[in-house]
């Protein structure tokens, strides 16, 4: 059973920067495609990045530039390092696992809040 936790989110100021972390269990890590979601309240949960098992990264418009995605395939974890943070990123973050050769693999964390608020 893979299992995927959260960890990092908090309060940030507007401008300010958080760093989440995903870690990841009972599976070999490296073949899976890294995700990030989020949720707002009263929204549909949206694409935020993602990572392939190549190391290929991808972004949703709304954080490119500011969010990066990386992953540690040793330590069978990924990140996803928050800058230039806005009230508009507040959400609940989710990470997901999707393995790279069979989509219906396809794990997710249980979240972790973060509240960009002055």
């Amino acid at each position: 059973q893979v299992q995927l936790v959260e960890s990092g989110g908090g309060l940030a100021q507007p401008g300010g920067s958080l760093s989440l972390s995903c870690a990841a269990s009972g599976t070999i890590f490296n073949l899976y495609a890294m995700k990030w979601y989020r949720q707002a309240p009263g929204k549909q949960r949206e694409f935020v990045a993602e990572i392939s098992s190549q190391l290929n990264t991808n972004y949703a418009d709304s954080v490119k530039g500011r969010f990066t995605i990386s992953r540690n395939n040793v330590k069978n974890t990924a990140y996803l390092q928050m800058n230039n943070l806005k009230p508009e990123d507040t959400a609940v973050y989710y990470c997901n696992a999707v393995h790279s050769r069979a989509a219906s693999l396809d794990y997710w964390g249980q979240g972790t809040q973060v509240t960009v608020s002055s």
